[in-house]
């Protein structure tokens, strides 16, 4: 999350300009290069989500995910490993022959990236972070550190579902707006076919537990 400007249009440029640069990642090799990022990152227009602390009761969690995007009619896979203790997640993503692609590690204050150098400063490994504790994060955490919007958890056609509504201010009333729609497959988040939407920025994530 580097630069952001308070707009729709440079919203869902942003979203897609993410995917593109994560899906990019899986034909690069080379060098590669550390760097510190923001932990806030913009939904869509004045809904913002600045990364959480770790959980109080976090448990220790080793993931291996199957990871599909889809954005503008595109679709690109990756793999993923994820490790949760107490004191750090740290995420690293694969090309789908086990190339190390790039490494995240957030610590519950700050987020460091470690990533090909041929990527340059365009891969925001904060999106990535916040889409995975949206996905992931207890609500009332993930809560008290949005602003301009509210996840819920609503009763849905899926075991469990997720919601992020931005409150839009108009003179006649206030509209509440979905911004964000995550479903599960399995009442438990950690072992679910999790599948993540962002219709305005025609964006959709997919993880499989592998």
């Amino acid at each position: 999350m580097a630069q952001f400007h308070h707009s729709m249009t440079d919203s869902v440029k942003r979203h897609t300009g993410i995917c593109v640069f994560i899906c990019l990642a899986l034909l690069v090799s080379g060098c590669s290069q550390t760097l510190q990022r923001q932990t806030c990152v913009d939904l869509a227009k004045d809904a913002t989500y600045c990364l959480a602390p770790i959980p109080a009761n976090s448990q220790i969690r080793s993931a291996t995910q199957q990871v599909a995007i889809n954005v503008n009619d595109s679709r690109h896979e990756l793999l993923s490993q994820l490790e949760l203790d107490r004191d750090k997640l740290t995420l690293v993503g694969l090309a789908p022959l086990g190339q190390a692609l790039f490494t995240l590690v957030f610590d519950g204050v700050s987020l460091n990236s470690q990533q090909s150098m041929l990527l340059g400063d365009e891969f925001k490994a904060e999106y990535l972070l916040a889409l995975i504790q949206l996905i992931y994060w207890p609500e009332e955490d993930v809560n008290a550190h949005l602003q301009g919007a509210t996840l819920t958890s609503p009763e849905c056609d899926a075991p469990r579902c997720r919601r992020i509504y931005a409150t839009t201010n108009d003179t006649k009333e206030n509209q509440q707006e979905s911004i964000l729609k995550i479903s599960f497959n399995n009442r438990d988040p950690w072992k679910a076919e999790v599948e993540l939407a962002i219709p305005q920025a025609r964006f959709e994530l997919k993880i499989t537990p592998i």
